[in-house]
């Protein structure tokens, strides 16, 4: 189902123009019919020109109804939907030979040597690519925090934010998008569900083949609402 989602979203301008033609032609279908039945005179001729109308009627309706699941699909349906839902999960094949190319964001990404993570320091961060500007690594933080930073690499395909307790290594996901962003909002995170403490936070971004850059992680400290 994500891959008929994706194919949806991804090709919903040819998907309207092939409707368009379908309906051309049945409206086309439907006016002749409409007119041999008008000027038939023998009721065998009425009948025969009746049938043709019925199915031409039927043609239209069928493509009205693909029309308005691909209006509701591209409108309503998409927007809503988890973006790792629609990137297929990529299964490694271990003994394969790799073979093609990477962006060189992503190559420039992965050459980078991570530091360790100390209290007021972030690791894996590459500026305008993936990258979390605020909050600020080792600040405090407490109620809804917005979260600004990049998700912008060359063939992009969706990013998204995770969040560990200190020293552990268990990434629950808090959000994910579709859309690249340049310093601009990357979602929201309702801190108020986690118990106040150090926590790791991370940003993920991955390209439309599944490949992801090394994750941009900054730790910040769970304060109690004031």
């Amino acid at each position: 189902m994500p891959a008929i989602y994706q194919a949806l979203g991804t090709h919903e301008v040819l998907i309207y123009i092939v409707l368009a033609i379908g309906a051309m032609f049945s409206l086309r279908w439907l006016w002749r019919s409409w007119r041999e039945w008008r000027h038939a005179v023998y009721g065998l001729e009425k009948e025969f020109a009746s049938r043709r109308m019925s199915r031409a009627i039927a043609a239209l309706a069928l493509v009205l109804v693909l029309f308005c699941g691909e209006l509701v699909t591209a409108s309503f349906i998409l927007p809503n939907l988890p973006a790792s839902m629609l990137v297929p999960t990529m299964t490694p094949d271990l003994l394969a030979t790799p073979t093609g190319t990477i962006s060189p964001e992503l190559a420039t990404a992965i050459a980078l040597t991570p530091r360790p993570v100390t209290a007021a320091a972030s690791t894996g961060c590459v500026p305008n690519r993936a990258d979390i500007v605020a909050p600020e690594a080792g600040q405090e933080l407490s109620g809804t925090v917005d979260i600004r930073g990049a998700a912008n690499i060359q063939n992009f395909g969706f990013y998204k934010y995770e969040v560990t307790p200190l020293g552990s290594d268990s990434w629950a996901t808090v959000s994910a998008g579709r859309d690249k962003v340049v310093g601009g909002s990357l979602g929201q995170w309702d801190t108020t569900a986690l118990s106040p403490g150090d926590y790791q936070l991370r940003l993920v971004v991955t390209d439309n083949q599944g490949r992801s850059l090394p994750p941009c992680v900054i730790q910040v400290k769970i304060v109690p609402p004031t």
